[in-house]
């Protein structure tokens, strides 16, 4: 294991913001997390994987460890399905066209989702009406303070939208080394959220498949969302707030137009970018940041942004919402 100081993490994030970490050092093989532990090590750890959901607002104090742990098996099928134990360290992406190409459905529309399989769980990632916990199993994960492995069942992670064990009571604690997922042999096809039945008309798709789903979510996401590579961003930044029926349509005399998205009984989803939009920050742009021109959810650097002036942003962003609509958005990105 390699240690280096005051190493720029302006490579490992998608922002692209200049900011050092005290240490930093990658990891490749879960063997080499007991040594991570060692006295002479600081006791701070943080773990990167894609850095595609994180804002860094100053130097990133401790050890910073970049996960790089590979490797995709398929552990375990039965006749409906199989079970494929993938490093944490592989690019979500590609483990999604990975299973498209076996013919393993469930995962279709979490496709361009940026970062890391071991993101995928702590986030609770998902898009177009799927969350990644419908198709988690296991997550296996070290311990810093305990220096042993753990399982962790899906029914322990409280997942919750955008949500998990892993942002609150296990936040810096654990290290996630593999995800197990539940793949089906069978695919339930969801098209029904968003604009994917649209997008497969205009691909003039006419035998459904796990294959033409991905593809419609690609061309989708392509088409609104910037390319970190061209323009730094952290994708969506707000989660879309669930709101009280009864406060929707309270909301809907005053806004017509105030799209939703049902939940349960009593309350619907608001897409954020909606919101934001409303309030007239889709394609500001202030000095060297601002937000995105086709996708209000989206804050992005145009150069050289430092963290705190993207954070000031979201700030403002969330007080116009909240005088505008009385909704109170949530950051969706982690702020280091």
């Amino acid at each position: 294991m390699q240690l280096q100081q005051n190493i720029s993490l302006q490579p490992y994030n998608t922002f692209g913001i200049d900011m050092p970490a005290e240490y930093f050092t990658e990891v490749t093989d879960e063997t080499f997390l007991p040594l991570t532990t060692e006295e002479d090590l600081p006791a701070e750890k943080h773990v990167l994987g894609g850095g595609s959901n994180i804002l860094l607002t100053k130097p990133v104090k401790g050890l910073t460890i970049h996960n790089k742990i590979k490797g995709i098996f398929k552990i375990n099928e039965d006749e409906h399905h199989v079970w494929i134990k993938v490093g944490s360290g592989e690019i979500w992406h590609e483990f999604v066209i990975y299973a498209i190409a076996n013919g393993w459905a469930g995962v279709e529309n979490l496709a361009l989702i940026p970062g890391t399989v071991g993101a995928a769980p702590i986030q609770n990632i998902g898009a177009y009406g799927v969350e990644v916990k419908e198709v988690i199993d296991t997550i296996s994960a070290w311990h810093w303070e305990a220096k042993q492995f753990f399982p962790y069942h899906s029914n322990e992670c409280a997942f919750g939208y955008r949500d998990s064990i892993f942002k609150h009571q296990l936040k810096d604690k654990v290290f996630i080394t593999s995800v197990t997922f539940k793949l089906n042999k069978t695919p339930k096809f969801n098209t029904s959220y968003g604009a994917i039945e649209q997008e497969l008309a205009k691909m003039k798709v006419t035998e459904l498949s796990i294959k033409a789903i991905a593809d419609a979510v690609i061309a989708i996401r392509t088409s609104k969302l910037p390319d970190p590579k061209k323009i730094g961003n952290a994708g969506s930044f707000f989660k879309n707030p669930t709101i009280a029926k009864q406060q929707y349509e309270h909301l809907k005399d005053f806004h017509p137009q105030i799209p939703s998205y049902p939940v349960d009984n009593d309350t619907v989803k608001v897409p954020a970018g909606w919101l934001i939009e409303q309030c007239g920050w889709k394609g500001f742009r202030a000095g060297e940041t601002g937000v995105h021109d086709k996708q209000a959810l989206v804050l992005v650097n145009y150069g050289h942004a430092d963290g705190n002036a993207v954070w000031n942003l979201s700030e403002n962003i969330v007080k116009t919402v909240k005088d505008k609509f009385g909704i109170t958005l949530e950051r969706e990105v982690q702020v280091w």
